[in-house]
């Protein structure tokens, strides 16, 4: 039996590990034992505990309760704690998932030990190297001995990159996820209107500039023959606050949602406007035309399909991708037959057993 070292630290990962650790504890109990590592870089129990009870995964083991801080300095406490973890387990393999700074910590922290690490959602680049993300993903990939690709773009990506050993086009365990989960999904007695536009504002870059974030609330301000629902993510409220910023009525602003809300809000809405790279994939799954408050993305397939527009946190471009929406006739496959789980854990037997 082979041991893994899984670690987690930010909401999509919960997600994506979810996935995971269901399939090892039911369908490869015999093959892996999972220690589950969280790095407590979402320390508020509405981004972080809630997940873990609804997505009905077993409590962390080791919880290294970093919290938030400058990126150097919380990426070093994950290094040091991860590392005396791996010490302290001998695991056979680290797991990651995504770029978070748990990302990069969990990969440096393996690569120093001589562990091999497995990346999950290999290859994604938005070729903007001023995003903390878009470093955390590079670098974590060339540490990585096993690449899990969510597309074929990721792959040609890495290749790239001349990354070809260990590289496997498994699709995205974000639709496993999203299969599973939209079946539990409950509104919880949610006051949001019947027909809405679901917004999300989290990214850095949009929330830690006044500019943006200025230009991105007047939009939508400015947008009222239409009805918003706004889970209001911790930083952007500090920032609003911090700014004496407001939103109007026809913006509905409730509190951070679970998962499971958040799925019931996506499939329920008319589109959906965000600065997420997993919403805007879920609003792929969920057939729900997307329009992405960032300059680039790393889902250019959305964008080339026709199901995501990019505006920036320029403001005319928002208030006209609202006036404009539409649902594209095509619905590609891009991210694989919702059995990416499965995948990942064969090649990942083979892999190790060789």
């Amino acid at each position: 039996m082979k041991k893994i070292l899984t670690v987690v630290g930010a909401r999509p990962q919960f997600i994506k590990a979810s996935v995971m650790s269901r399939l090892i504890k039911n369908d490869y109990k015999n093959r892996f034992e999972e220690v589950l590592l969280h790095t407590g870089q979402h320390y508020d129990r509405k981004m972080s505990e809630v997940f873990f009870e609804e997505l009905q995964i077993r409590p962390p083991d080791i919880n290294l309760n970093i919290g938030s801080g400058p990126h150097g300095a919380m990426t070093g406490k994950m290094l040091e704690g991860i590392e005396l973890v791996a010490l302290k387990e001998q695991p056979d393999g680290l797991l990651v998932y995504g770029d978070t700074n748990s990302t990069l910590a969990g990969a440096l922290a393996a690569s120093k030990l001589h562990i091999p690490v497995f990346h999950v959602e290999a290859g994604l680049r938005s070729y903007n190297k001023q995003m903390p993300e878009e470093q955390n993903r590079v670098l974590t990939d060339h540490l990585s001995s096993l690449l899990f690709c969510p597309t074929q773009r990721a792959e040609e990506n890495l290749k790239q990159e001349n990354i070809s050993q260990g590289v496997f086009l498994s699709g995205d365990i974000m639709l496993d996820a999203s299969m599973f989960y939209s079946q539990l999904a409950f509104s919880n007695s949610l006051n949001i209107p019947d027909e809405f536009v679901l917004i999300t504002i989290h990214r850095a870059e949009n929330t830690d500039s006044l500019n943006r974030l200025t230009n991105i609330i007047s939009a939508i301000n400015q947008a009222d023959d239409l009805e918003f629902v706004l889970p209001l993510h911790p930083r952007t409220l500090k920032m609003i606050k911090k700014n004496n910023l407001s939103f109007k009525k026809h913006i509905h602003v409730i509190d951070p949602v679970g998962y499971l809300q958040m799925v019931y809000l996506e499939s329920k809405c008319r589109y959906i406007l965000t600065d997420s790279g997993g919403i805007q994939k879920e609003a792929f799954f969920f057939r729900k035309p997307c329009i992405t408050m960032r300059d680039e993305t790393e889902w250019v397939e959305t964008v080339d399909s026709g199901w995501n527009t990019l505006v920036g946190a320029d403001k005319t471009r928002i208030k006209n991708a609202l006036r404009n929406v539409t649902t594209p006739r095509e619905y590609p496959k891009l991210y694989g037959d919702g059995h990416s789980g499965n995948k990942i854990l064969e090649i990942m037997i083979r892999w190790m057993d060789s």
